[in-house]
């Protein structure tokens, strides 16, 4: 990992607006609430926090798929926001997104050739079909894909195939920057350290930059130099993956990491504590701290007051009480 900023995001906000079942009363959800973090160049950060703390929404708008209420987004010097389309579309081959699912994510109408080509045809990157189709195959056996399977259909292949179609049609633009959103956490377990282990090898091989997103610590641990650990929209706590797991600082970060299954029993922890209280709502966050309502170490102050994002050595975390 290198110490050049390869992407910026500075007090992000990105607000939605959702209507009630009945279709009368509206609401705003702040997915993503004031985050500000650096990415290096060849560098894997992983966001982790559970489901619908805005892990997502944050890697969207870091590729600028969406578009945020407030703040912006450095890449390469550049602010992305306050660029025009004709420089937005030469950045967009700098920063692609390999997505969750893979059933979803490919059109079942269009065969491999097809999925991989369209963005080398879209960017016009080649004169020829054949200068087209060779690169089709280079990024297929690049993958684990037989250049022979060129002209079948995404049901034609399993789960893992799909999503390492994925893969290369993520990288067919050579991109500095590469948006893994949970891309094993559809996929059997066997599968999975498979991809991952192909993310890692073509990080190496093109000098990759990731941010990787998961809800599973024990997958983030063995891919990432760094961690970004999210609580209904805010960053609790980031740092090198060893800080983190070794030894966390955020109550919220401990807690994670002790929910993590330990298949030997004499790593367990009995007397560990069984978090409690009442679940935030994303759409009323409590005021001050967001997980004082479940934190068991918890004082009158984070119910009071918000924790600002201060550093420790070489990791920041935002508590008042910090582990």
């Amino acid at each position: 990992m290198s110490e050049n900023v390869l992407a910026e995001v500075n007090n992000l906000v990105k607000t939605f607006s959702i209507t009630s079942s009945g279709g009368r009363k509206k609401s705003l959800v702040q997915a993503v609430s004031g985050v500000s973090f650096k990415i290096y160049q060849g560098e894997t950060l992983s966001l982790v926090g559970e489901s619908g703390c805005g892990k997502s929404t944050l890697g969207r708008l870091l590729i600028n798929l969406i578009e945020p209420t407030s703040g912006n987004v450095t890449f390469e010097g550049a602010e992305v926001q306050k660029l025009d389309k004709k420089e937005m579309r030469q950045l967009r081959k700098k920063m692609q997104i390999i997505f969750q699912d893979p059933y979803a994510s490919l059109n079942p109408r269009m065969n491999v050739c097809k999925l991989i080509a369209e963005p080398l045809e879209t960017h016009k990157i080649y004169k020829t079909k054949k200068e087209t189709e060779d690169r089709v195959k280079e990024l297929m056996e690049k993958v684990g894909i037989r250049k022979e399977f060129i002209n079948r259909y995404p049901h034609q292949f399993s789960g893992g195939q799909r999503q390492r179609i994925g893969i290369a049609r993520a990288l067919a633009l050579n991109p500095r920057l590469v948006v893994c959103d949970e891309p094993v956490s559809a996929l059997d377990v066997s599968i999975q350290s498979q991809v991952l282990n192909l993310l890692d090898d073509l990080q190496n091989e093109m000098n990759l930059t990731y941010l990787f997103i998961s809800h599973d610590l024990s997958v983030v641990r063995h891919i990432s130099d760094r961690v970004c650990v999210m609580f209904l929209g805010k960053i609790c706590e980031i740092g090198s993956t060893e800080d983190i797991y070794e030894r966390p600082l955020h109550p919220y970060t401990k807690f994670l990491i002790e929910a993590v299954p330990k298949p030997d029993p004499k790593l367990r922890k009995e007397d560990r504590k069984i978090l409690t209280g009442e679940i935030p709502s994303p759409v009323n966050p409590p005021s001050g701290c967001r997980f004082h309502t479940r934190c068991p170490y918890a004082k009158d102050i984070c119910s009071e007051q918000e924790p600002e994002m201060k550093d420790y050595g070489d990791r920041s975390a935002a508590c008042h009480f910090v582990l």
